[in-house]
């Protein structure tokens, strides 16, 4: 199809704009602890708040089937708009902390209309070239994840409200290009009906199943990651006199090299089967959470950076794959909701592990304490290998 590549590029562009919302209150958040005194576990309760949103939402559209039985592009139209007047609340003069959680919790809630939307309406458009597809669209939540850090850094001598403003109004261009551009998919097949005894019954099959554990596995880790690497960046400059790295900036490359990963391992999903290259990232990323005390604790911060580097590059490489596998063994029809719902449950653990690790943040010594994400990484790698798994698709 000649529009494949076109459209394709709308669905990137429209992905990056949107999701950037997701990380706008944590690269702000040392502004608002300064100017409003509000608590300094802000950064772990502001992207819980946006993660139980996503849940909720992701739940409530699962349920529904929303983006099975209404056009998948309307759906991520509407909830691009809405979410980023939700962002905007960060704003508003006099912010109270209630109110800060409640506009992440919001925001979040429409970024269930955005982020599986989009993988829907990318299996929608490309059946034997989804792992490829979907490296590019994962690729482009991660720099979107990532942009309001380089907006922080580049803005540093300006009010932080143009982080929101900046991401509110990328989401309003990116909704847009999607409704005007990228019609309903050849490969979309409608659902007639709500069947909330169908939401769950994907799981019913094993090799679905096992998928969807590997990517409950790489969740557990990835954004707990992503929420504390400005932490890690500070940790390092206050345990190395005469150093100062730019936290904002390097945020912003560590967790955006990611990028490069989905981009790589969604080229190679022609060659490799994404069990493999989905294996391989969540292996490496597995060795990063093993050896973080001693990265940590390095002297030389060009080793540093290096390792943190290969973190962030693997640790969302298997993403795409593993949503490749998710919609590949899915029941076609209710091959929406099958995304959804899996999002929803890896999202429901990335609060988990985000609340331990900030609460190890406050009780433990900080260079130990991504120890306990390694636990992700061997059940995703378990999952997809043990014998009873060998028919993914």
């Amino acid at each position: 199809m000649k529009r494949n590549p076109f459209l394709l590029g709308v669905i990137v562009f429209a992905q990056f704009f949107c999701t950037s919302l997701w990380f706008a209150g944590n690269a702000i958040v040392n502004d608002l602890i300064e100017k409003y005194h509000f608590p300094e576990t802000s950064v772990a309760l502001f992207t819980s708040s946006i993660q139980l949103g996503f849940i909720i939402g992701t739940l409530t559209y699962a349920l529904l089937s929303i983006s099975d039985r209404i056009s998948p592009s309307k759906v991520f139209f509407i909830n691009a708009i809405v979410a980023a007047f939700a962002n905007i609340i960060f704003i508003l003069p006099d912010l109270e902390f209630p109110v800060a959680l409640l506009s992440r919790f919001m925001t979040g809630f429409f970024l269930a209309g955005i982020y599986p939307v989009g993988m829907k309406i990318a299996a929608d458009h490309f059946d034997k070239s989804l792992g490829k597809s979907l490296g590019f669209l994962v690729g482009a939540l991660v720099l979107g994840s990532a942009f309001p850090h380089l907006v922080k850094d580049y803005l540093q001598n300006f009010s932080y409200s143009y982080v929101i403003i900046t991401t509110s109004f990328a989401s309003i261009i990116g909704g847009t290009a999607i409704i005007l551009f990228v019609p309903d998919g050849p490969f979309r097949k409608k659902s007639q009906k709500i069947e909330l005894s169908k939401t769950f019954a994907a799981f019913n099959y094993r090799p679905f199943k096992s998928a969807a554990f590997g990517y409950f596995g790489h969740m557990w880790e990835l954004y707990t990651f992503y929420a504390f690497v400005p932490l890690m960046l500070k940790y390092f400059n206050d345990h190395h006199s005469g150093l100062i790295l730019n936290i904002s900036l390097w945020s912003f490359i560590i967790i955006g090299v990611g990028t490069l990963g989905c981009f790589f391992a969604g080229l190679v999903s022609s060659i490799f089967h994404p069990k493999k290259i989905a294996s391989f990232a969540l292996g490496i990323s597995g060795f990063c959470c093993l050896f973080s005390p001693l990265f940590l604790g390095l002297q030389n911060p060009t080793l540093f950076i290096i390792y943190a580097l290969i973190w962030g590059l693997t640790i969302v490489a298997d993403s795409p794959m593993f949503s490749t596998i998710v919609a590949n063994n899915a029941i076609p029809e209710l091959k929406g909701t099958a995304l959804t719902i899996v999002n929803s449950i890896g999202f429901a653990l990335t609060i988990v592990s985000i609340q331990l690790i900030s609460f190890l943040y406050q009780h433990a010594e900080f260079k130990y304490i991504f120890l306990v994400l390694v636990i992700g990484p061997v059940i995703g790698l378990w999952s997809l290998w043990n014998r009873k798994n060998k028919r993914i698709d």
